[in-house]
């Protein structure tokens, strides 16, 4: 079945069964590598991206649940050349160790900070309690959130 949906600003039309998990269509179909496979359950944020403002798990969303929505993934952040805040602060902050879960966690970050530009600690810790990182760098990945959202990193 074909499906159309807008992935970082362009329409697509994808063949996919509608019921496949949007995080297949997004790296079997599209390409598009950065966003990750963790649980696939929904349940550590690996496979963050946006879907019209909100971040999502992308393996729990049927690509079906997206038509003719706009997803917006990792590969979308940097623009020109030029990376985006949030990644820029992350290798400043050194806060990724093995990165895998880096792209979710951005993703959830940038969805807050789009609809609370100065968001506080407190709306960052509830913002990215769907998102889980072994390597234990969560006061790395706080630090470099709070340095968007105060201004120190522009945007």
């Amino acid at each position: 079945m074909s499906i159309e949906i807008h992935v970082n600003g362009r329409p697509c039309s994808v063949e996919a069964e509608p019921k496949t998990p949007l995080l297949y269509v997004l790296r079997n179909e599209l390409k598009l590598k950065g966003t990750r496979f963790g649980c696939g359950l929904g349940q550590c944020g690996a496979c963050t991206v946006i879907v019209d403002g909100a971040a999502v798990q992308s393996c729990d969303v049927p690509v079906s649940a997206v038509a003719g929505k706009r997803v917006t993934t990792i590969e979308a952040l940097a623009e020109g050349g030029r990376l985006h805040p949030l990644q820029q602060a992350f290798i400043d902050e050194q806060a990724a160790q093995c990165g895998y879960c880096a792209s979710g966690i951005i993703m959830s970050a940038k969805a807050l900070l789009d609809t609370h530009p100065a968001a506080t600690d407190q709306q960052v810790r509830e913002a990215l309690a769907g998102n889980l990182c072994r390597c234990g760098t969560h006061s790395r990945i706080l630090r470099a959130i709070r340095r968007v959202a105060s201004g120190e990193v522009q945007r």
